[in-house]
């Protein structure tokens, strides 16, 4: 089974713009994503796939392997479907750009789902430890079933906590998928569907089609670059980045 990681990575971002290139330590923020990617050995090839000269010089300059997107694209699943549609590859690993603060043991487990070859797509998900944050549209929850299949993704708490003689858990989906690739394909084919128009949620075009996610559950994640604000705390974050990412 041939699995490569790739990195979709687009140069402008409504909320904090060029966030890829900010500096973090001695490299970009797409340098430390990249470089930890291939530092974990996990994959056959990583790749960052972008819309901009900038990042892509930003990669080959320091030896790393990076194409350009022919077409614009709505989603990172739309540019590496068009990136990977020549390669000769299995599973494909979404890696995001944004997020530098790779974690090893998670990405291993997400691997190792396609040895079940029910599998198609696999994403990680993780505990709300915050129960404030599981009111906050901006967090999508996932909720599975007792073979860890995604049942639905939502912006609204789920499930409702009607029962209050017991507590459910509540999972935040963390959005790293890996993919076969005829799966993908298929995906980026589709229209969007209505469950996925209406929550603005990319991978519930694929519960729509009849296809879960098998959910992996990690009980740690680093930290995303969305806004600026998150820039001093990934400086903060950077030197125990090593240890953090030993951890299980």
């Amino acid at each position: 089974m041939k699995v490569i990681a790739m990195i979709p990575a687009r140069y402008a971002a409504t909320r904090f713009p060029f966030k890829l290139m900010q500096p973090l330590g001695t490299k970009t923020v797409i340098r430390h994503t990249y470089d930890h990617t291939v530092a974990m050995g996990l994959f056959d090839d990583v790749w960052v796939v972008t819309d901009s000269d900038i990042i892509f010089q930003e990669i080959t300059t320091h030896g790393g392997k990076a194409m350009m997107s022919r077409r614009e694209h709505e989603s990172g699943s739309d540019r590496i479907a068009e990136a990977v549609e020549d390669m000769d590859v299995d599973v494909i690993v979404n890696v995001q750009g944004d997020e530098p603060f790779v974690h090893a043991p998670a990405l291993q487990r997400l691997v190792d789902c396609f040895h079940d070859p029910t599998v198609k797509v696999a994403s990680i998900m993780k505990p709300f430890t915050d129960m404030a944050l599981v009111q906050n549209h901006n967090y999508v929850k996932v909720a599975v079933d007792l073979n860890m299949n995604s049942l639905f993704f939502s912006r609204s708490p789920i499930p409702f906590h009607r029962n209050q003689d017991m507590q459910p858990l509540y999972y935040e989906h963390i959005g790293i998928y890996a993919f076969r690739k005829e799966t993908l394909l298929q995906f980026t084919a589709w229209p969007v569907t209505p469950l996925e128009g209406a929550e603005k949620i990319e991978c519930l075009r694929y519960l729509e089609h009849g296809i879960p996610l098998r959910m992996v559950q990690t009980k740690i994640a680093g930290v995303k670059i969305d806004v600026p604000e998150d820039l001093p705390r990934a400086e903060a974050f950077l030197p125990n980045y090593d240890a953090w990412t030993k951890e299980d």
